[in-house]
């Protein structure tokens, strides 16, 4: 009888552990070659370990979901609960990203840091969560270089070449602000587009050029140092409200543990890849960068005269 109860207890603890246990799902473009995916590899290990299994994570990389755009609007009708994206890749409904992602405006990826952590960093934060999405943490993605079929030496040599940009502001008017005509293609086909010749030239930083084998189909890669790439880990506000205080804990802990894994592979890769890409073949340049700063002058005229004199400025005051 003793024997009886206690299997039953056992059987009852079981069911309930598996009761209360929840599964968050987490979208991202990247592939799992690439140093964000072993982040949240990373995250959701670390996820599993600090809640004793409550808490679990089910990844969804490549683009299963959709591109950034319907996996964000998948997290604001509360049909997923967390998803990465560039930073400023959501100024297609927060305007004001595009002053962070103007070309040559952030040093930096720990300036980046300071800059999300200030007070307008702050007021960005707010306005995400009017969007129904909360931004956990920020990794590095790396500093967005640029590949073409072709060598650039100067600024000059960007003419005419028809340059992928994902389909954000800031990235496409640094193609139009430097010669080059902006071609938006989505990510999971920008291999296919620069293998057939639909695009000349892209820009991405390096471990991503490595991960999706860019290099295979362009000649060059020019560090031209335009764009701090970051990736947001974003959660659902819905989902977010719906956790406890200590399952909210164990979610930031497991984010920042996935950022610290994503951010070491991510710095170690830039300083190894470019004597990677030169033993392929690829011809690395490194064209004076400051024509190219000065190219996005009537850029940021254009923004300050929608959001104000002095907002740039803004955006880097601490």
């Amino acid at each position: 009888m003793l024997k009886n109860i206690l299997a039953g207890t056992a059987m009852l603890a079981l069911l309930m552990g598996a009761a209360s246990a929840r599964e968050l799902t987490m979208g991202s473009q990247d592939n799992e070659n690439s140093n964000l995916y072993k982040g949240m590899v990373a995250f959701q290990e670390k996820l599993a370990e600090v809640s004793g299994g409550e808490l679990t994570a089910k990844l969804f990389p490549a683009s299963q979901l959709g591109d950034f755009k319907a996996m964000v609007a998948m997290m604001q009708a509360g049909e997923l609960d967390m998803t990465t994206t560039g930073y400023p890749d959501m100024s297609y409904v927060i305007p004001e990203l595009t002053l962070v992602g103007a070309p040559y405006v952030v040093e930096d990826f720990s300036h980046l840091q300071k800059i999300v952590a200030g007070p307008w960093g702050q007021k960005m934060d707010k306005e995400f969560e009017k969007q129904g999405v909360k931004v956990l943490d920020l990794w590095y993605y790396g500093t967005r270089q640029t590949t073409a079929n072709r060598p650039i030496e100067k600024m000059e040599d960007m003419k005419g070449l028809r340059m992928r940009t994902p389909n954000v502001p800031f990235l496409i008017a640094y193609a139009e602000a430097v010669g080059a005509t902006p071609a938006p293609v989505a990510f999971a086909e920008v291999y296919l587009a620069l293998q057939t010749n639909q695009v000349d030239a892209e820009e991405n930083p390096l471990p991503t050029i490595e991960a999706m084998k860019f290099y295979e189909v362009q000649k060059a890669i020019a560090i031209t140092n335009h764009f701090i790439a970051s990736q947001a880990i974003q959660i659902s506000l819905k989902t977010w409200e719906g956790l406890s205080e200590e399952e909210r804990g164990w979610v930031m802990e497991a984010a920042k543990a996935g950022g610290d894994v994503n951010d070491a592979l991510t710095t170690k890769a830039e300083t190894d890849l470019l004597a990677s890409f030169e033993e392929r073949g690829l011809t690395i340049t490194h064209p004076d960068l400051e024509p190219f700063r000065k190219a996005m002058q009537g850029y940021y005229d254009t923004l300050e005269e929608k959001f104000g004199e002095g907002s740039i400025a803004a955006v880097t005051a601490n």
